[in-house]
């Protein structure tokens, strides 16, 4: 009986971090048939925030820089308030911005105040986000939403095959006792073989895929590791993240926003 519990906790195991290990590759290929027009597309500010970190980190480091122009207020509380009524026209702002940065004043709403975490989904969403995604993939730097989805799902599967080997583990105690095979070894000892076999693929994936095999191909992560520290504030951010910021406030509020809920939101905005 232990065998029959054992056999399925492996093809468990092993269609897992198959899959998750396709998915990994596929990710970091991005589009080989358009791989060529990647040197169309140039590395800027948005770009290397997409590839960074994705939507979030794109309206993180338009926010650092609306806020640095004083478009945009970033209050503590965690409310974004566009400073001068002109920028609240949206798309059909201020000339001087560029697509990104419009599309993130007109999230804010027609009242041009908003909290940040509603702010996030909302500008992720917008036209300008999403064609700078669809440059990004053709020219091979990003990985396309399907390949994102596939490997998010291996990550999944490999730890659901997981706790299914624990589940084998715990059912071969329960129904056998101390059983041994035929060598002496005892039962349990097989499972070692399972588990090792996802929780290494597990670890592979939180090194090789996070932070940046989401949004970055290969050719999209290596242009990252081009991008020099400290060549400017902005630039750090996008790059890597908002740990780099030095006003503490900011930095702290960036990290710590959480999507904004019902009571959130019916309270009465900041002044």
């Amino acid at each position: 009986m232990w065998i029959l519990l054992l056999l399925v906790a492996c093809a468990a195991a092993t269609a897992a971090s198959a899959r998750l290990c396709l998915a990994g590759v596929a990710a970091a290929g991005g589009v080989p048939g358009e791989r060529r027009a990647q040197d169309a597309v140039e590395l800027g500010l948005y770009e290397t925030a997409f590839l960074a970190g994705g939507p979030r980190r794109v309206t993180d480091t338009a926010l650092v820089a609306l806020a640095g122009e004083r478009r945009v207020l970033l209050a503590h509380t965690g409310w974004v308030t566009v400073i001068a009524p002109e920028d609240r026209g949206g798309l059909d702002g201020p000339a001087d911005l560029t697509e990104v940065e419009r599309s993130l004043l007109a999230s804010a709403g027609p009242d041009g105040q908003a909290p940040l975490a509603a702010i996030r989904a909302a500008h992720a969403g917008t036209e300008a986000v999403r064609a700078l995604a669809e440059r990004l993939v053709t020219a091979g730097l990003g990985v396309p939403a399907a390949a994102r989805e596939r490997l998010a799902a291996g990550v999944r599967q490999v730890r659901g095959a997981t706790g299914l080997t624990l589940a084998m583990a715990v059912a071969t105690v329960a129904l056998n006792g101390s059983v041994r095979a035929s060598d002496g070894t005892p039962a349990l000892l097989w499972y070692v073989l399972p588990l090792l076999l996802t929780g290494t693929c597990w670890a592979v994936a939180r090194v090789e895929v996070y932070p940046y095999t989401r949004w970055a191909a290969t050719a999209g992560q290596e242009a990252l590791r081009e991008i020099p520290r400290d060549a400017s504030p902005l630039s750090d951010l996008a790059a890597r993240g908002p740990r780099t910021l030095r006003d503490p406030e900011i930095r702290t509020l960036l990290r710590q926003a959480r999507p904004a809920t019902r009571s959130a939101i019916s309270r009465r905005r900041p002044v």
